[in-house]
């Protein structure tokens, strides 16, 4: 059975008719005009999308500047330690640029995975992939650029280009993304099912992760260096989650007792109501429990004689939903993690993945509705706005159950819906 990750030469692809420089500069364009936009939105739209980057990250760097104190060294932190690497950066050319330069850097890693994408040949798939993913990032909007997913979201696009060819090297990346943002473990966890070269994938996550882990000790960091643990267990029920759904509802139809509050420990607007300290206490094991069951429901597939190319995009794509839906956290930006999994999709299955395809955009499009320019109606319980919000969190129940399905389906031996993988998965 072929394997994501099995060491043999890569295929050449055949050029396609019309397919060459002319498609990657146009792509290259689209790029820079996606971005310009995406940058003037997060200056200029409502609801304030750049309010983490100038109040939140921009505190914490002055803060670590100023000698007063370092997030996940000298006080806990809600991100892994790595997170701050980006947030600390964006000083480079001084307090009054800081957001410019935030935005700079996740253009320029935006920018090298796009041509990690588009690579050096004239491959149909990649071009598709590359305009896809462009159409992502516009309805998206400007969340896209202004949380710290952003960065985690470029590496994973990325470690999936290097997973068939350089699987180490893809784990090592992912496990750094990880230590930025938690969510590229899943990556790092299909991985491990997928591929037969385990134990590889083993000793990248434990020896990057040492490493990360050394470094922040020697700095003193102490116990800090997991905060980002209880930090993120500790909170309450985020309005835009779909567990939150629930309450949203009873606060749209003015149910007494349900309020939305604003957590100022968090920073977040969340929903409280009869029955949310229980959803609270249960979500993080109920979450834990959903990840198993789905990378049990891998580990099935591949015994039963998965190949790898088949198995591990929809195994992808179905633990990033799961992070995302059995969570109590519902953060507009955590539909950025989506990204990685469908380009991948549509770089080894091709036109088997039109229907992911296109539901991603429905929910990225559903998801900029929501904020930044209608959340002020979310925040008064708005039924049309809790209305919306529901569809687009149905949208990814429904994009959930479809990867679960291709997961165990994925031991059939042939897809007439699908093409067969051509691209070569080697950085350019």
């Amino acid at each position: 059975m072929p394997d994501p990750t099995a060491s043999k030469p890569t295929p050449v692809p055949t050029p396609a008719a019309g397919l060459g420089a002319a498609p990657r500069a146009t792509l290259w364009a689209g790029f820079v005009l996606v971005h310009v936009v995406l940058v003037l939105l997060c200056f200029l739209a409502p609801g304030w999308p750049l309010g983490d980057v100038q109040k939140v990250y921009f505190g914490w760097a002055r803060d670590a500047v100023a000698g007063t104190s370092v997030v996940g060294i000298d006080t806990g932190f809600v991100y892994p330690i790595l997170a701050f690497v980006p947030i600390l950066a964006s000083l480079a050319f001084g307090p009054a640029f800081y957001a410019a330069t935030w935005l700079g850097i996740v253009t320029l890693l935006n920018g090298i995975a796009f041509a990690f994408l588009l690579g050096r040949g004239r491959n149909r798939a990649a071009l598709l992939a590359a305009g896809w993913w462009l159409a992502f990032l516009v309805l998206l909007g400007p969340i896209a650029l202004a949380r710290i997913d952003a960065v985690t979201a470029a590496m994973a696009l990325v470690a999936v280009i290097w997973v068939r060819s350089r699987p180490f090297a893809a784990t090592v990346l992912l496990t750094v993304a990880t230590w930025v943002k938690v969510w590229p473990i899943a990556l790092v966890a299909a991985l491990f099912v997928a591929s037969r070269r385990r134990w590889q994938v083993t000793l990248a996550l434990a020896g990057t992760s040492a490493a990360i882990i050394a470094v922040a000790l020697g700095l003193g960091s102490g116990p800090n260096v997991f905060s980002f643990v209880t930090e993120q267990t500790n909170r309450g029920i985020q309005i835009e989650s779909p567990v939150g759904g629930i309450w949203m509802w009873q606060a749209a139809l003015r149910v007494p007792g349900t309020v939305v509050y604003y957590d100022r420990q968090i920073l977040t607007y969340q929903v409280i109501g009869t029955g949310t300290n229980v959803a609270i206490a249960l979500m993080t094991p109920l979450l834990v429990l959903a990840v198993a069951a789905v990378l049990l429901l891998g580990w099935q597939a591949r015994r039963r004689g998965a190949a790898g190319d088949r198995l591990y995009p929809p195994l992808v794509l179905a633990l990033v939903l799961t992070l995302i839906l059995a969570n109590k956290v519902g953060s507009p930006q955590f539909v950025g993690w989506i990204a990685a999994p469908v380009i991948l999709g549509l770089l080894v299955r091709g036109r088997g993945w039109r229907m992911p395809a296109v539901l991603v955009l429905a929910i990225a499009a559903l998801t900029q509705l929501v904020y930044p320019y209608l959340y002020q109606w979310l925040l008064v319980a708005d039924p049309f706005m809790v209305l919306v919000l529901t569809l687009r969190n149905l949208l990814e129940v429904v994009l959930l159950g479809w990867a679960l399905r291709q997961v165990w389906r994925s031991t059939v031996e042939s897809d007439p819906s699908a093409t067969p993988a051509r691209l070569p998965m080697t950085a350019p």
